[in-house]
């Protein structure tokens, strides 16, 4: 079995209209009672989330029967999906609006990530920005580009690498232990910049765009990181754990820094981190 260009443009579409049916007519229309809290008043679920995501999964049901389907809002009621992603020959990952908090707070930084999984292994990752109006799509060993509704593309190429003391990135250290946030945020300074998206459908984009040299994430989860790990890959960069192990979809803890290259990779898990971690 493999997964095409075709066939990502196929679940790319079906996210567009997706976004364009569910998510955007409620984006700054959401009532009180469509924004709820899952672990935390900045962990946030909304009816754009839960309705996007039932579309979304039905949909890809109906195009690639048999497939397993692991939705961020499915595994919150049932957490024991994520285990059959290692051995699924076909699944999907799905964040159906990534950086809620941002679009609970009307706020036009959010996205819709997808990513396709044969085996553990991802071959296909897509983000959509439904306020441009395009995607971000990598397929495994083809690059990775943006691609526009009218069918033009761009290729996406990851930043070169520069001085530590040069770096722009995204930091997320909000799932960090409480004994490494000290840590981290104490060490910022060491980089030109960093801020927080709280939006890894964006922060992926800039990076596998070269607009940011690095991002740092305390969080693993696979809807979060397994689409925008393969289109920065494919575009050129590298991430790996903060041990130095390579991600997987299946991995669950140990944050991710992603860098233009292996040194690159070194200097900032250096930086942040010292010998913690």
């Amino acid at each position: 079995m493999t997964f095409s260009r075709a066939d990502a443009l196929t679940v790319a579409e079906l996210l567009r209209t997706t976004a364009q049916a569910e998510i955007l007519p409620r984006f700054r229309n959401l009532s009180a009672g469509a924004i709820r809290t899952k672990t935390s008043q900045l962990d946030l679920v909304t009816d754009a989330d839960e309705a996007a995501e039932r579309v979304i999964e039905a949909e890809l049901l109906r195009l690639f029967p048999g497939a397993l389907v692991v939705g961020e809002e499915g595994v919150s009621r049932d957490p024991k999906l994520l285990d059959g992603l290692g051995d699924a020959d076909l699944a999907f990952i799905l964040d159906p609006v990534d950086g809620t908090l941002n679009f609970a707070s009307g706020l036009p930084l959010f996205g819709v990530m997808a990513a396709v999984v044969m085996r553990g292994e991802v071959v296909c990752g897509i983000v959509l920005d439904p306020i441009s109006d395009d995607w971000a799509i990598a397929v495994r060993g083809e690059g990775a580009w943006i691609q526009r509704p009218d069918g033009s593309t761009s290729p996406l190429q990851a930043a070169s690498a520069v001085r530590l003391a040069e770096m722009a990135g995204n930091v997320s250290w909000r799932y960090l232990p409480e004994e490494l946030r000290p840590v981290v945020t104490g060490n910022l300074p060491r980089v030109a910049m960093a801020a927080d998206l709280r939006c890894s459908a964006h922060t992926y984009r800039l990076i596998a765009a070269g607009h940011l040299h690095f991002s740092f994430s305390s969080s693993v989860m696979p809807w979060d990181h397994a689409a925008g790990w393969l289109i920065y890959r494919e575009a050129g960069g590298y991430t790996a754990h903060f041990d130095g192990s390579p991600y997987r979809p299946v991995n669950r803890g140990g944050g991710l820094i992603s860098a233009p290259d292996r040194e690159s990779w070194q200097a900032v898990r250096d930086a942040l981190l010292g010998s913690q971690a």
